[in-house]
């Protein structure tokens, strides 16, 4: 599956390390990143990726693709700002926020919107995001998820399977 990382444009060493181990992890399970192709968490992720052979794509805020940070595998060079937050978003089957501010928040609230499973490490407080303590629950939980979204993308149960 593809699953959206979130967060801060600047990191900590703490919270940059937290995101390359999620890269590192998702792409040893086989799923592509999707992220603001930037920097901080953004590069963080994507370089966790790169170390194992795993795939990213960067949907940039700006019109250069030349902007992208290195690691980053297919750059999607959109001119259009934080609006691309929601198209980050829409892109994945689930969302993880490592930390982050303002531009975080808004993706939040995209995954909301658009009914995104999301896992947040250090990240804003919000009904829909399980708070995780690791990169490993973070993926796990969105694995699980996910899973459920797509056997029943209503959330409902028809009771078929039910004995």
């Amino acid at each position: 599956m593809r699953v959206s990382v979130i967060g801060g444009s600047t990191s900590s060493e703490h919270e940059a390390t937290t995101a390359a181990d999620l890269g590192r992890l998702l792409a040893q399970r086989g799923h592509t990143i999707v992220c603001g192709g930037l920097g901080g968490v953004m590069e963080a992720v994507c370089r966790g990726a790169a170390d194992v052979g795993g795939r990213s794509i960067g949907i940039l805020p700006t019109d250069r693709r030349a902007d992208a940070n290195e690691y980053v595998d297919e750059v999607i060079a959109t001119g259009l700002g934080h609006a691309r937050n929601a198209l980050v978003v829409m892109n994945g089957d689930a969302v993880v926020a490592v930390d982050g501010s303002g531009g975080t928040l808004s993706e939040l609230g995209y995954a909301a919107v658009y009914d995104r499973p999301t896992a947040g490490l250090g990240t804003h407080d919000a009904a829909h995001v399980e708070a995780v303590e690791s990169a490993e629950a973070a993926v796990t939980y969105v694995e699980s998820a996910a899973d459920v979204c797509r056997d029943d993308p209503t959330g409902e149960s028809d009771g078929a399977d039910e004995s």
